[in-house]
């Protein structure tokens, strides 16, 4: 009987302290908020406003009345599924070429010490301190029919007569590649640098050649940093306007491209929106798949998991 009144009573007693650390949290949920508002309203004013325009944008006709004609012609013409055939093979086919060369580059730099793993980085992050628009131009003189490449391909007989190495997707892909190359080698040097060498050694004293430690044990803990790089990558190669404009010369038509034509040619906002949408929501869907195979803290930050 004393048991029952001693439960009784600390029950009754532990009922206020609760109604008080929930009044706590919720206050404090309330104080967490107001110093986030201003962060909160500033990305409702520069991201979720645009893109809500956007979407109103593209619902909208030549006549300005509401009209899914927008949409209905992405449908019914040939020509937009391979424009969007074109941007994700280009994207894709850079995003390879990217992790064949960035990989072995970032696993080279891992393994240097401190000092000079950090002079080597400075010449990747080099292109970042030189325009956009520059670097392309740069590609252009190189790559032309009496550019230097050429040029030097026929002074030491490599070829006999000028090769076209730009105004078409060999030249675009040189130049994407280029530009993406440090997205790629920035997060998966991040995820090497993190792998603790001691499970190298560990394979090694287990019977592990240098291979099978490398394929077993590092490439393995190094594919977060992989996953992140290459989506990085590819995401922003969706958007690409400036290269592939200059270097393809417009025989590789991407959708940013047609986006700019429909404004600056045809002042159809609509259709410009709609193309707009409809790659945001690509996107989104393919962030949405990658999330499914890693977590978003993984993809962002390029860490490697348990």
């Amino acid at each position: 009987m004393s048991d029952l009144v001693l439960r009784s009573a600390g029950s009754l007693a532990t009922q206020p302290n609760q109604t008080e650390l929930k009044q706590d949290a919720l206050r404090e949920r309330f104080a967490l908020f107001g110093l986030c508002s201003p962060a909160l309203l500033l990305v409702l004013i520069i991201m979720v406003l645009p893109v809500g325009w956007l979407f109103w944008l593209s619902f909208l006709g030549e006549d300005g009345n509401f009209t899914l004609e927008n949409y209905q012609r992405m449908v019914e013409s040939k020509s937009y599924a391979r424009i969007f055939r074109n941007t994700f093979e280009v994207s894709l086919l850079t995003t390879g070429i990217c992790i064949l060369i960035g990989y072995p580059l970032a696993y080279f730099l891992s393994q240097l010490p401190r000092r000079a793993a950090n002079l080597c980085m400075i010449t990747v992050l080099l292109p970042f301190w030189t325009s956009l628009l520059v670097r392309t131009y740069a590609w252009l003189v190189l790559l032309q029919r009496r550019g230097l490449i050429n040029e030097w391909g026929m002074d030491i007989g490599l070829w006999d007569e000028p090769i076209k190495l730009v105004h078409n997707l060999t030249g675009t892909l040189i130049g994407m590649v280029h530009i993406m190359l440090p997205f790629l080698i920035l997060p998966v040097y991040g995820s090497m640098k993190a792998i603790d060498r001691d499970y190298m050694k560990a394979a090694a004293n287990l019977g592990a050649s240098p291979a099978q430690a490398f394929w077993r044990v590092f490439f393995p803990l190094s594919l977060p940093g992989l996953f992140a790089g290459a989506l990085i990558v590819f995401v922003l190669c969706l958007g690409f306007f400036v290269t592939p404009a200059v270097l393809g010369g417009g025989k590789v038509i991407m959708v940013s491209m047609r986006i700019a034509t429909n404004i600056e040619l045809f002042f159809n906002w609509g259709a410009a929106s709609a193309l707009g949408v409809v790659l945001l929501v690509l996107t989104l869907v393919i962030l949405g798949i990658a999330s499914r195979v890693l977590r978003f803290d993984q993809l962002l930050g390029g860490g490697h998991g348990s």
